[in-house]
């Protein structure tokens, strides 16, 4: 009986520590759940928050303005494009050889422009305007375009212009050139006597370089002291006289600048005209016989 006894109260003892155990573990249990969920809970409001302050950020923010680089398409008119994104432009030199699509018409020019080079294109026409905001410019080379016309007056302000090449066009006859030229180029045009004013290089002082080779020249035209190269083949030229080169009326006067003059290819027979080169210091290159 007493050991009865004792082994029912020791399972009622063993009963009540299990029961408390388990207690225990469950409210551990369900704390550390109650944790977790209340974790999970602030990391969404967290994310909430922040995506909530994301999308007021970009509302704010500008809308994307449009794309205005897009490229000319082809065979689009050049002048719609800025100079320096057509042509090479270094300092002081604008550079518009062979451009395509193909220029038709004068460039605009930096205001600063000492230097410009327009080869090889489709320009046919200079007029007044293309030079008008551009004094500076000291070179200017349009040598193998179509340039049939150039307007009086187009070369009018450019006051400070040396060197001039309009060779290889269509010019039929030539406007006034400034008087501050040194180097003139009009080869391979279709030039003709009445083309040129008897005055056209009378007043440039300074010039000493002359081509007017491969063109319909019927005559030579006045040509001014200083001039030293002078290129005349390849004309129409059929003669001569003694003021050509000289001075009918004074036979001590010596032409001391001219050093090479040729007149190869044209019909006049040089040898014909001997009194006109008393006043040169070498002879023309030419037929003499």
């Amino acid at each position: 009986m007493g050991t009865r006894l004792r082994m029912l109260i020791s399972a009622v003892i063993v009963a009540s520590w299990v029961l408390s155990a388990s207690d225990a573990h469950y409210h551990t249990h369900r704390h550390h759940r109650l944790e977790d969920v209340a974790l999970t809970e602030e990391t969404d409001v967290r994310a909430q928050r922040n995506k909530r302050a994301t999308d007021d950020i970009y509302a704010l923010l500008p809308a994307d303005t449009p794309d205005d680089s897009t490229p000319l398409p082809p065979g689009g008119d050049p002048s719609d494009l800025p100079t320096c994104l057509l042509c090479v432009c270094l300092t002081g030199s604008v550079y518009c050889e062979e451009v395509d699509p193909e220029m038709t018409s004068v460039p605009a020019l930096p205001k600063e422009t000492n230097y410009l080079y327009a080869r090889y294109n489709k320009i046919k026409k200079i007029t007044v305007k293309d030079f008008r905001d551009v004094v500076t410019l000291k070179r200017i080379d349009f040598t193998g375009n179509i340039i049939s016309e150039i307007e009086d007056g187009a070369f009018a302000k450019l006051t400070m212009l040396e060197e001039l090449s309009l060779a290889e066009n269509q010019l039929v006859k030539l406007p006034m050139l400034p008087a501050k030229l040194v180097s003139f180029n009009a080869n391979h045009n279709k030039l003709r006597t009445k083309g040129i004013k008897s005055n056209a290089f009378k007043k440039l002082s300074k010039l000493t370089h002359l081509y007017l080779a491969h063109n319909e020249l019927e005559a030579v035209p006045l040509i001014p002291e200083t001039v030293r190269t002078l290129h005349l083949q390849n004309n129409n030229i059929s003669s001569m006289t003694v003021d050509t080169f000289c001075k009918s009326n004074n036979t001590y006067y010596i032409r001391s600048n001219m050093n090479e003059i040729r007149m190869d290819g044209n019909p006049v027979n040089l040898g014909q005209y001997p009194n006109s080169f008393t006043c040169l210091q070498s002879l023309p290159i030419g037929r003499y016989q």
